[in-house]
């Protein structure tokens, strides 16, 4: 009897063997780039979800089974996938349902897709939409408030339906006559602390509204959506995940680090994660007053929930706004509006709080910080949070774009091991206003200072701030490099450049870093997850131009292909 037992035995331990030697994906013919070493082989092997083996092809070909997937990269640049390290999720999502303005041209253009959306809408029905940016348009309104039209046209297409239509920034909105008739706005409306009515000269509002002065709208409207179906509410937001989800994959995106949501939508990522239904891995600060903070975020810390899915560990809050729509706030005033400094939309004290919330509970803190004032002000919080907390090392806390800086600040950022999370995008989108907002030397000595950062040893991050811009790494990749937005278009300070190894590395490991999951993601290694992005050119060495004709062949998260082109 002994025997057959042993017999057994040994084959029962030889087939566990064999299956432990099993890939379940190799992919070869790899131009490898790691981001944190170098390898000198072609092949990547996986085994689940994680990198198993990195060499060459003929060192993965043992490892092959008949259920091993085998992917043939054809030469091209295998790196990690992108992580996007400053969106809004659930805006993506609901940007690719409503109406979008990021490529309008006009004013014009806005009031014609808008009155097409009116005879596709039943009366009372609220239309939303986002993306336009009066510094952008081929021709200035008339009339017009700093470049800002009168509401009159889109009113008389629309007098039916309340119509809303976020900036780009989503720093301010345009309202129609009868969003601001459900809002009860008139002449009297007094502007909210932190916000501003942009008014004609005779004091009528114009239609826009500026930071604070948007809650005016917010609330009507989440009343509005009260009143709906809920199983039809949950159906539409469930579909803006899938968009936006979609939307990444095909971009090579396959982390992303949500820059703010509420505790519904945090219950909803949770759940979806247990289940094992989200394609993008998610990172989430949570976004709600300070008094909501106080109650309940301790209580929503989440770590890798779902097999390194979900995570949530930061709240996020705001300083000021956004510079396009006159909202960062800044130590001294605006070039091309007089006397005017921007705005403090969140009060000092609040963000105090929220600090020693932050401290006192092991959360990052992610500020929204635009103007040099602005920056300024949440560094000074931070530095005295750090000091009431000697024995807390590594804070990790993030200043959320970082954009315009007085230069005494920008070694600080280092000095605290503050890191500046940053976006690209935004410095070449912005660049046709940036210098008469802020003048030729406040832009060349603080605007949108990747080098200058860098070379104080600070940590700098890249994203998109989605749907403020394009969720595309490929482009956002190509103004860090070059500080154009497009092949024509002047490059802005090119001083400022980061080399092309910097910029894979903030979207990558440097993204990693800012969340505590460097040791998960972020480049290439044995161990790490199995997160790879293949691209048509190679970002190292190919020219600048041919950055922008790239493709993403393959997007690969947890080693299953999310997206072939």
């Amino acid at each position: 009897m002994k025997n057959p037992i042993i017999f057994l035995l040994l084959v029962l331990g030889f087939m566990s063997c064999t299956q432990k030697e099993r890939a379940t994906m190799i992919i070869k013919n790899a131009n490898i780039y790691a981001v944190d070493t170098t390898y000198t082989g072609d092949a990547i092997a996986i085994k689940g979800d994680k990198i198993w083996k990195i060499g060459t092809w003929a060192e993965m070909e043992p490892y092959i089974h008949a259920s091993t997937e085998i992917i043939d990269a054809q030469g091209n640049f295998v790196m990690p996938g992108f992580i996007e390290g400053h969106g809004h999720y659930n805006g993506l999502g609901n940007s690719l349902i409503n109406l979008n303005f990021l490529k309008a041209s006009s004013w014009e253009s806005i009031v014609d897709a808008v009155a097409d959306k009116v005879k596709q809408t039943p009366p009372g029905v609220w239309i939303m939409g986002r993306g336009w940016h009066q510094e952008k348009w081929d021709s200035i309104p008339s009339p017009n408030v700093y470049k800002y039209p009168f509401h009159n046209t889109l009113s008389e297409i629309s007098p039916d339906n309340p119509v809303v239509l976020y900036h780009a920034s989503g720093h301010a909105l345009f309202a129609n006559q009868k969003a601001m008739e459900v809002a009860g706005i008139n002449k009297e409306t007094p502007n909210p602390v932190g916000g501003e009515i942009v008014r004609d000269q005779n004091g009528n509002a114009i239609g826009v509204f500026e930071e604070r002065a948007m809650d005016l709208f917010a609330r009507k409207y989440e009343d509005y959506l009260a009143s709906l179906d809920k199983e039809a509410l949950d159906s539409i937001w469930h579909v803006a995940l899938r968009l936006a989800e979609e939307e990444c994959l095909r971009k090579g995106v396959t982390s992303f680090q949500d820059a703010g949501s509420t505790f519904e939508d945090l219950d909803k990522y949770e759940r979806l994660a247990k289940e094992h239904k989200l394609r993008v891995r998610l990172w989430a600060m949570i976004r709600r007053p300070v008094d909501e903070l106080e109650q309940k975020a301790s209580k929503y810390k989440r770590k890798n929930i779902g097999n390194d899915f979900y995570t949530c560990n930061a709240i996020k809050s705001d300083i000021d706004g956004a510079l396009g729509s006159y909202g960062a706030w800044l130590l001294e005033p605006y070039q091309d509006k007089a006397g005017f400094k921007g705005q403090n939309t969140t009060d000092i004290e609040d963000l105090k709080r929220i600090a020693t919330l932050c401290a006192d509970n092991d959360l990052q803190f992610c500020v929204h910080a635009i103007g040099d004032r602005g920056n300024r002000m949440v560094l000074d919080i931070y530095e005295v949070a750090m000091q009431n907390h000697p024995d807390k090392k590594d804070w990790r806390w993030r200043i959320e774009h970082a954009q315009h800086l007085h230069p005494d600040d920008i070694k600080r950022f280092a000095q605290l091991g503050v890191i500046a999370s940053m976006q690209a995008i935004h410095c070449t989108s912005d660049a046709p206003f940036v210098v008469q907002r802020l003048g030729q030397q406040r832009a060349k000595e603080g605007a949108y200072v990747w080098r200058s950062l860098l070379d104080q040893g600070a940590v700098v991050t890249n994203g998109t701030d989605t749907p403020i811009e394009d969720v595309d790494p490929i482009h956002n990749f190509y103004a860090s490099v070059t500080r154009k937005y497009n092949r024509d278009t002047p490059a802005f300070y090119p001083e400022q450049v980061m080399t092309r190894e910097e910029a894979i590395y903030a979207y990558t490991m440097a993204n990693a870093y800012a969340v505590f999951e460097e040791h998960m993601k972020g480049s290439l290694r044995s161990g790490k997850l199995a997160d790879i992005v293949i691209l048509t050119k190679d970002l190292i060495h190919c020219t600048d131009d041919d950055i922008l004709d790239t493709e993403v062949a393959y997007t690969i998260v947890g080693g299953k292909v999310a997206y072939k082109k």
